[in-house]
């Protein structure tokens, strides 16, 4: 009767951690982005599905973690609110890590890095230095860590204009409602390639300098802190892409310049 008890204790053990790894297989991982297309790392192709470098690489992702993915929209700048409310799993979107997120999110180890910059017309001269920009336009984008460098050095001396998404600031430059647009380097490519940017250039490209210690550590995926095993799952599945070829390999189809963290 014992042996009988232990072998059925046995067989329930077996299926309960076949149960486990069946659940483990049919996993789904909610990754959330902002609605608006901020080419090449996130847009939507006409039939609606979701394209550019953060889309592949989360598809990528998953695939190293045999676990299935969905992208959701929420707003950019409710969409550290859409996360604590659990509404997806991983803020993937090129948000830069700062010490003011890192106070309610954790962040994954950082997927790329890039600079800021400045972009005006062509035949506009600037100095980029709080004093040779007082007085004037500047957009940003708001909710990002452009935005709070922007606001920290210029703030006192120039007009600092925030938009809610990049394409609203994008479009204020071409009309010439602003002076300058401060962004992300590669978040500038498509644009300066653009029939609508073959007038502006960046300025200053590699003279400005955001604080390394608030602004330089990088782009990462934003969990709940209480994730810590997600965290290191997603840790891991990046350093196994990149370490197999497979990151650089996507990110050349994008960018013609290596954007893995140094």
């Amino acid at each position: 009767m014992k042996r009988m008890l232990r072998t059925l204790t046995l067989f329930a053990a077996i299926g309960m951690t076949l149960s486990s790894v069946s659940a483990s297989a049919e996993e789904t991982l909610s990754f959330g982005v902002a609605a608006e297309p901020y080419p090449p790392f996130l847009l939507k192709t006409p039939s609606g599905q979701f394209a550019g470098f953060e889309p592949d690489l989360i598809r990528a992702l998953c695939e190293q973690m045999k676990a299935k993915c969905e992208i959701k929209e929420v707003a950019w700048d409710g969409i550290i609110p859409a996360l604590l409310a659990k509404k997806f799993d991983v803020i993937f979107n090129s948000m830069g890590i700062s010490p003011e997120r890192q106070k309610v999110i954790a962040y994954s180890r950082p997927y790329y890095e890039t600079t800021g910059v400045f972009v005006a017309p062509k035949d506009t001269q600037l100095t980029l230095t709080p004093e040779g920009l007082a007085g004037k336009a500047i957009g940003v984008q708001v909710s990002t860590t452009n935005a709070e460098f922007i606001q920290a050095t210029y703030g006192k001396t120039s007009d600092i204009r925030l938009y809610n998404t990049q394409d609203d600031c994008t479009a204020d430059l071409v009309s010439g409602r602003i002076d300058a647009m401060f962004l992300d380097n590669l978040g500038n490519i498509d644009f300066l390639k653009s029939d609508l940017g073959a007038m502006f250039e960046e300025k200053g490209t590699g003279s400005v300098r955001m604080d390394p210690l608030k602004y330089g550590l990088g782009v990462a995926a934003g969990l709940r802190k209480d994730d810590t095993a997600l965290k290191a799952r997603i840790d891991l599945a990046l350093t196994q892409l990149y370490e197999s070829g497979k990151y650089t390999q996507l990110s050349k189809q994008y960018f013609d310049t290596d954007i893995w963290p140094k």
